[in-house]
């Protein structure tokens, strides 16, 4: 039985060093002639509430259309920009030796479960030179739904399609640092381990009802077992 391992990215494995933030402002000035007021929250958040929400805080109807351009815009953006991510920000400790680790095993596949849409997450791992430990084919994103529960079970249709094989809470592992992560796996079908990397303690996550807790991804072999180990 293969076991689907699904990361989060920003403040998971990565610190993009607050790019994102910069990158969607950028768009919403080019767009609309003024600096945004403010940009939504962005923190275990999918890029479609984040813009709804940017953009409602403005008077602004976020119409089918207007999220396409606003979105496509982002993706732009996000790649004219990807030169940036290894000076600004970098791979968080651990990451590159917990992702060979489980890319070394064949009962496991890889994929992202993220609130980036999924040509930011591409752009993102290749920055940073995690993509190829992924299959983002399996993935679900932040275009895919408002909110991040229903991810988990689009990422295990896309894996068992793919991969001929049943997906459920029994063998899905979700690996992130908010409580949305947290939420999204237990009301998706997934067990949860949570990282204290972002900017949820571990208390908190642990109130949130993650399985495990770990301060990070630092120790390979606590984290692998973290993640292998309850299944």
């Amino acid at each position: 039985m293969r076991t689907l391992v699904l990361w989060d990215i920003d403040h998971t494995l990565i610190n993009a060093g607050g790019i994102s933030a910069d990158i969607y402002a950028g768009v919403f000035h080019r767009l609309f002639g003024r600096p945004p007021e403010k940009v939504a929250p962005m923190a275990g958040r999918t890029d479609r509430a984040i813009t709804t929400e940017t953009l409602r805080h403005h008077g602004i109807e976020p119409t089918p259309d207007l999220l396409a351009s606003f979105t496509t815009a982002l993706a732009e953006a996000f790649e004219a920009r990807s030169h940036e991510f290894p000076s600004r920000g970098h791979v968080l400790p651990g990451v590159h030796a917990a992702l060979k680790s489980l890319a070394a095993r064949t009962d496991v596949i890889q994929s992202a479960l993220t609130g980036n849409m999924e040509q930011i997450a591409a752009i993102k791992l290749t920055a940073f030179a995690l993509i190829g430990y992924f299959d983002l084919d399996v993935g679900a994103y932040g275009m895919d739904a408002v909110e991040r529960p229903p991810l988990v079970a689009l990422a295990q249709r896309r894996a068992a399609r793919k991969y001929a094989g049943e997906f459920t809470a029994a063998n899905t592992v979700l690996i992130g640092d908010t409580p949305h992560d947290v939420r999204a796996g237990h009301e998706g079908g997934a067990r949860v381990i949570a990282v204290a990397t972002g900017a949820t303690p571990a208390a908190a996550l642990r109130v949130s009802g993650a399985e495990v807790v770990l301060p990070d991804l630092a120790d390979t072999p606590k984290t692998v077992e973290a993640i292998l180990g309850g299944l």
